[in-house]
């Protein structure tokens, strides 16, 4: 196999460009996006996305869940693909380069081995997975994790979004239901490139981040009922505040979190009080607490701390308390193969690096269940992510595409 130059680099201005194009779809409020899975907004960043994928001589298909895979030829016809991407959905106040960067780099792959002419033996497809994000649509990574054969296609397909809507029906109305059996496809390998979305590259002053693991993690969706009852009138010690529970359960997860340092952390997000009204004690609180680790031990000891203090913390209250986990997945440990390419390419191209473990969730988590898989991850300022403020330089963008590319060439293996 010939050998991959150190002068091998993508284009890093068309690489920007693309993402700047991109962000105008969705615009959100404060110079982010707001481009949730399943809106208008998606379908068109998708049909930007593959208009981009035909231009540079890709086909592209669709699968049931809408994965979009836009397949680069190699010259071996029995080879298997090296498949690279992330995810253009985003949250509602979300960034430009959340999984995007990682969609629109595997693309400046292709486009620059095609300036170059360069072919490789096995085919490469850039991948836009569905429903990453999990916010209008629970859990996180779905389309990954059916593909994955971690949930079913029905169950996918009958999730709702707080407005009642159906993911099937809202695939449907944007047009992206595809005939392509999802899990159909097989992998050679595959990467995907993606901002840290945490602190540590920054204030390391690296480059790259070579993900060796990601972190565990669990949803529990919890409610506590309470009653409804007017604020002024209504005695303190005669109270059954859904609120008061909240209030005691977020400290709990805190204090949870805590004990079980270094790498494990716990928070809860999503909050929905009823009847929410200034006047009104609440009567009823829905929130889902995100605990994580990448320690499979640590993280169900934690998850059954969790659900054996929280009922009699409620219960000493007089409020009632359930919880279910919505969405869960156990931590990766990522292909040593794989892994080490992406080391390679930062070593070769000259980029300083470290190895890291992923903070957060992503679709290569899921697929390394099934074939070699690492991620390549770059800087974000200040470590922020699913905000608008989330920000990158073209120049961290670039260097994380150029090891992208590198591993996932090598990989494919060039030709000629």
């Amino acid at each position: 196999m010939p050998a991959i130059g150190e002068n091998l680099r993508i284009n890093g201005a068309r690489l920007w460009d693309s993402l700047m194009e991109m962000a105008e779809i969705g615009p959100g409020v404060a110079g982010g996006n707001n481009r949730q899975t399943l809106t208008d907004e998606d379908s068109e960043g998708r049909h930007l996305f593959q208009s981009w994928c035909e231009a540079a001589g890709c086909t592209m298909g669709v699968d049931e869940i809408g994965n979009m895979f836009a397949r680069r030829e190699g010259t071996d016809p029995d080879a298997l693909p090296v498949y690279v991407g992330s995810h253009l959905d985003t949250q509602p106040t979300g960034g430009k380069y959340d999984g995007v960067l990682g969609v629109l780099g595997g693309l400046e792959i292709i486009r620059t081995l095609n300036d170059l002419e360069i072919n490789t033996k096995h085919p490469i497809v850039v991948t836009n997975w569905t429903n990453e994000e999990g916010t209008r649509f629970a859990p996180a990574m779905l389309a990954s994790g059916v593909f994955a054969g971690k949930h079913t296609l029905d169950w996918a397909n009958d999730r709702v979004d707080s407005d009642g809507k159906r993911f099937g029906d809202e695939l449907e109305r944007i047009g992206w239901k595809g005939s392509e059996k999802v899990g159909a496809r097989k992998m050679h390998a595959m990467f995907e490139l993606h901002i840290e979305q945490g602190p540590i590259l920054e204030a390391e002053n690296k480059d790259i981040g070579v993900v060796t693991h990601g972190q565990g993690l669990r949803w529990i969706e919890c409610t506590i009922t309470g009653k409804e009852s007017h604020t002024g009138s209504t005695p303190m010690h005669m109270r059954k505040n859904a609120g008061r529970g909240l209030a005691l359960l977020t400290e709990l997860v805190h204090e949870i979190a805590m004990a079980n340092q270094p790498g494990a952390v716990g928070a809860i997000g999503m909050i929905d009080v009823y009847p929410n009204s200034r006047n009104v004690i609440p009567g009823k609180v829905v929130f889902t607490v995100d605990m994580r680790t990448h320690l499979l031990d640590k993280l169900n000891a934690m998850v059954a701390e969790f659900n054996a203090r929280a009922p009699k913390l409620c219960e000493d209250i007089g409020v009632e308390f359930s919880c279910e986990i919505i969405g869960q997945f156990d931590p990766p440990a990522f292909d040593e193969g794989c892994v080490g390419a992406v080391r390679a390419a930062a070593e070769r191209l000259g980029y300083s690096h470290m190895d890291i473990i992923s903070g957060a969730g992503h679709d290569a988590c899921w697929i390394n269940d099934l074939y070699p898989t690492a991620m390549v991850m770059c800087p974000c300022v200040d470590g922020l992510s699913h905000h608008e403020a989330e920000e990158i330089s073209q120049e961290w963008a670039t260097a994380g595409a150029d090891v992208l590319m590198h591993a996932v060439v090598e990989t494919a293996e060039i030709v000629g």
